[in-house]
């Protein structure tokens, strides 16, 4: 895959903790509409560093969209129609894996998906041929690459790989059911990882995960997981994720889409 810079923007997804993005340059903002709705939150474009940004808050702006009420579908649409090829998914997640605690940042490598009901494909109604997508790696590996680096050169604590596992929400999950989610060899826990990856593969769009660990996953502390311990991990944590984004920005613009 090329990194030649294309002068595509680069589409960042905020979720928990990233309504807004500082440091970036806003040049405009734009509400749009999509074929499949519209998405959780204007467009705001504008620069990070020398690269073009457009970015979404995922839970709108002011936060109130719950994970299993978002739009994924416009999200993405919207940001294809834009001129983005690569999108970098910011979540917040609870950490199965014992290395993975809060304020850690993961780059995950594989995702389950245990999400139900939502509209999670392009490809229905009245279609020519079904469509079937390759999804053995959901998140581009390439871009990947380019998180890493720019976590080691921040000297961030961050994990390299990680099995993301994506549940219905909007509540938190049970011991049992986080035990269930380790047997099946997941690090993390989230709410939004899917149908996100899915549709941005479906799209042929590069599509990479940028996670921020705000609390231990049920059953794996002490006590019980509260709104405080979460906000006090967004606020340690969250300038790791910003420095990486910052630092990662010029490759991830110079990407080719998938399959290209």
């Amino acid at each position: 895959m090329s990194t030649e810079n294309t002068g595509q923007p680069v589409g960042i997804i905020g979720g928990t903790g990233l309504t807004t993005l500082s440091g970036l340059q806003i040049t405009g903002e734009r509400s749009v509409n999509t074929p499949w709705g519209q998405p959780s939150s204007k467009l705001v474009e504008g620069r990070l560093g020398d690269q073009s940004v457009v970015f979404l808050a995922r839970h709108g702006n002011p936060h109130r969209i719950p994970p299993h009420q978002v739009n994924y579908r416009a999200n993405v649409q919207a940001l294809h129609d834009a001129g983005v090829r690569t999108i970098v998914g910011v979540n917040a997640v609870g950490g199965i894996h014992p290395d993975m605690g809060p304020a850690h940042i993961v780059i995950p490598d594989q995702i389950i998906d245990y999400t139900w009901g939502r509209a999670s494909t392009f490809f229905e109604g009245e279609l020519e041929e079904t469509t079937h997508i390759d999804f053995t790696w959901p998140y581009t590996e390439k871009a990947r690459e380019l998180l890493i680096s720019a976590a080691r050169d921040e000297a961030l604590s961050f994990s390299d790989f990680g099995v993301y596992g994506a549940t219905q929400g909007p509540r938190l999950e049970t011991a049992a059911e986080v035990l269930k989610l380790e047997r099946d060899g997941c690090d993390l826990v989230g709410m939004t990882g899917m149908p996100e990856a899915a549709l941005a593969a479906e799209l042929q769009m590069n599509y990479v995960c940028l996670a921020l660990v705000v609390n231990r996953a049920a059953g794996k502390s002490d006590h019980i997981i509260t709104m405080t311990e979460i906000e006090a991990a967004i606020e340690q944590g969250m300038s790791g994720i910003k420095r990486i984004l910052e630092v990662s920005m010029a490759g991830l613009g110079g990407l080719t889409p998938q399959f290209s």
